[in-house]
C-alpha cells in the first residue's frame, strides 16, 4: 500500500534483438553493442497506444514508456515519474514527473502529454485501459512535472495501470487534434524510450537505435536492438542454435526444443520476467449451451484432465498446475479452494449425475504451434477416457480469433494475461457485465452469477488489502465450485539468451522493457 508521503525513486528498461535480413555490417558488430532478438509473429504495428498485442509490446516497450516499471514482487518504481503520493481516503494520486524529459524528436516531455495520453487519446484507443479508467474522474496538470488522478471511488489496483503496456506516454503535440489511427508517426513512432525507430523491413526484421537524448544516464548500454522476424518454428530454433540470435523470447519456439538449446556452449535459459503478466491457460466451456450449462459436468471436465502429465508433456516442465482462477503470481492469490486432482471415477460419477447421454463436443485448440496442438490431444484423450465423445475442429489464428469471440464453440483453449492484480486481468474473465462479443479476452463462455459480481466489485474499491483479500477469498471458492472454465496451467514461458548478454531481464515485464539495461560482456 502506498501512504500519502511515500515516494519512490526513478528507474527504466530497454530492449534489444537481430536476425536473418540484417546487413552483414550489423551483424558483425553485434559484440560492439548490438544484440539480436527474435520477435514471432511479426507485429502489426509499432504505435503501442493503438496496438497492444505481445510482438507490439516487446518492440516498443522500448519506444514508449510509462510513468512506472515494476519490478519481479510485481513493486512500482519510477520511470517518467520520479516520486508520488495517494491521499488517505484512496482518491487523489499526485505524480512528480522527471525533468529533462525529451520525445525522440528533440521536444519536452510534460505533464500536458500525460493528460492528453490518459483522458484523450488512451480512453479511445486502449480498450483493456479504457475499462481500468472507469473509476477516474479527472486528471489534470497542477503545473508542467505534476499530474493528479482524482477517482469516484476508490481502486485498489490503481497504482498497478502505469507500465508501459497499459499506459504508454503518447506525444500530444504530433497527436492532438488528428484523426490517431491515420497519423504518419504511427509508421514511425515517437516515444521517450532508451531506443528510437530507425527501420523495419517487413518480414525481415525491426531495427531500433540508441536514444541519445534519454533522461537516464548510462542507458542504453547497447548500440542497436534488432528484432528478427521468422515465420517457420524450426528455422527460429536453428537461428538460435547458429548464432545469429542472441535472445529468444518464450514461446517464440517450441517447448521440447528448449532444453535442446539450453545445453549449447554460451546458452541460458531463464523463466524470470513474467511475473508482471502471470500467463494463465486454461479450457474455455461454453456455458450457454448443454452439457456445459451443468455445473456437475464441468467439474467433471477438470477431474478427468491429467493436468501434471501436461506440464512435462506439452510445457516440458515449464508450467505449473494452476490452483484455479487466479495465477499464484496475482495479488490475494489463495489456494484455500476445492482442489481437482485426477479422478476418472469422480469424473464417471459427475457425468451421471449431469446426465450426460455422449453427445459429441467440440474441442478448439489454440493454434500456436506445436506444444498447444500435443495440449490439446491430451485433453482430448483424457475426456474420451473419462467417457465423454470429443471431436477436435482446427483452425488457424484468425479462425480462433473469430470462433471465440463469437462465442462459436463448446470447448475452447486460449491463455492470458492476468496482470497483478485481480481487478486488472482476472474480473474480467467471470464478471457478467463483460459479456460481449467481438474479444475472446473476456467472459465468453456466458457465465453469469450476481455474487461473484458483487464480491470483485468489492474487491475492486475496497480501501485496505485485508478487505480486498476477503472478498477475493470468497470468490475464489465460488468459482473453483462451479468450474465456469477448467483451468489449466499457469505458464512459466522459457527465454533463450547468449551468457554473454550480462542483466538480460531486470523487470517484472522482462524483454518487453529489460534491454536497455542489458550489456555485451
Amino acid at each position: 500500500m502506498i501512504n500519502r508521503r511515500e515516494l519512490i525513486s526513478y528507474s527504466l528498461a530497454g530492449a534489444g534483438l537481430s536476425i536473418a535480413g540484417v546487413p552483414m555490417a550489423a551483424l558483425a558488430q553485434q559484440t560492439k553493442g548490438t544484440i539480436n532478438v527474435m520477435v514471432q509473429p511479426e507485429p502489426s504495428g509499432l504505435m503501442l497506444g493503438i496496438v497492444q498485442n505481445g510482438p507490439t509490446q516487446l518492440v516498443s516497450g522500448y519506444i514508449y514508456e510509462g510513468l512506472l516499471r515494476y519490478d519481479d514482487k510485481l513493486e512500482p518504481h519510477g520511470l517518467l515519474a520520479t516520486a508520488w503520493s495517494r491521499s488517505d481516503d484512496g482518491l487523489t494520486y499526485t505524480f512528480k514527473l522527471k525533468s529533462g524529459v525529451k520525445w525522440h524528436d528533440g521536444k519536452p516531455f510534460s505533464a500536458d502529454d500525460v493528460v492528453f495520453s490518459v483522458d484523450k487519446f488512451l480512453r479511445k484507443t486502449h480498450a483493456r485501459l479504457r475499462a481500468s479508467l472507469e473509476p477516474l474522474e479527472s486528471v489534470r496538470a497542477i503545473d508542467a512535472q505534476t499530474v493528479e488522478f482524482k477517482l469516484k471511488y476508490p481502486f485498489g489496483p490503481f497504482i498497478s495501470l502505469f507500465d508501459t503496456g497499459s499506459m504508454p506516454m503518447i506525444p500530444k503535440h504530433i497527436y492532438d487534434n488528428t484523426d490517431y489511427a491515420t497519423n504518419p508517426a504511427n509508421a514511425k513512432p515517437i516515444g521517450t524510450g532508451p531506443f528510437k525507430y530507425k527501420e523495419w523491413v517487413r518480414g525481415s526484421y525491426i531495427q531500433l537505435v540508441a536514444n541519445e537524448l534519454y533522461h537516464t544516464k548510462g542507458e542504453p548500454m547497447v548500440e542497436n536492438l534488432y528484432f528478427h522476424i521468422i515465420p517457420d518454428a524450426a528455422s527460429r530454433a536453428a537461428a538460435f542454435e547458429s548464432g545469429k540470435v542472441d535472445v529468444v523470447p518464450g514461446g517464440a519456439v517450441e517447448f521440447f526444443d528448449v532444453a535442446r538449446l539450453a545445453k549449447l556452449p554460451g546458452a541460458a535459459v531463464t523463466t524470470k520476467g513474467w511475473e508482471f503478466y502471470s500467463p494463465h491457460s486454461w479450457l474455455v466451456l461454453n456455458n450457454r449451451k448443454a452439457p456445459f450449462d451443468n455445473p456437475k459436468f464441468r467439474q467433471a471436465v477438470m477431474y478427468a484432465m491429467d493436468r501434471e502429465a501436461m506440464v512435462k508433456v506439452a510445457w516440458q516442465g515449464f508450467a505449473k498446475t494452476a490452483a484455479g482462477p487466479f495465477n499464484q503470481h496475482v495479488k490475494f492469490a489463495s489456494d484455500d479452494v476445492t482442489k481437482y486432482p485426477r479422478d476418472l471415477n469422480k469424473a464417471k460419477a459427475l457425468l451421471k449425475e449431469a446426465g450426460y447421454k455422449g453427445e459429441t463436443v467440440r474441442l478448439l485448440p489454440l493454434p500456436y504451434g506445436e506444444s498447444w496442438q500435443r495440449l490439446a490431444e491430451m485433453i482430448r484423450q483424457n475426456l474420451i477416457q473419462a467417457g465423454i465423445k470429443v471431436e477436435t475442429t482446427g483452425t488457424d489464428v484468425a479462425g480462433w480469433n473469430q470462433r471465440t469471440a463469437e462465442w462459436d464453440f463448446d470447448m475452447a483453449i486460449i491463455y492470458v494475461y492476468q496482470y497483478p492484480d485481480p481487478a486488472l486481468g482476472v474480473a474480467r474473465t467471470y464478471t457478467s457485465h463483460t459479456i460481449a462479443k467481438g474479444s475472446p479476452f473476456n467472459n465468453i463462455e456466458g457465465y453469469v452469477n450476481p455474487k461473484v459480481d458483487a464480491l470483485f466489485d468489492a474487491g475492486a474499491k475496497a480501501l485496505t488489502d485485508a478487505d480486498r483479500a476477503k472478498a477475493y477469498a470468497e470468490v475464489q471458492k465460488i468459482l473453483t465450485d462451479e468450474v465456469p472454465v477448467a483451468w489449466l496451467h499457469e505458464i512459466n514461458f522459457p527465454t533463450l539468451y547468449r551468457t554473454k548478454i550480462k542483466n538480460p531481464i531486470s523487470s517484472g515485464v522482462g524483454l518487453n522493457d529489460s534491454l536497455s539495461r542489458a550489456s555485451i560482456g
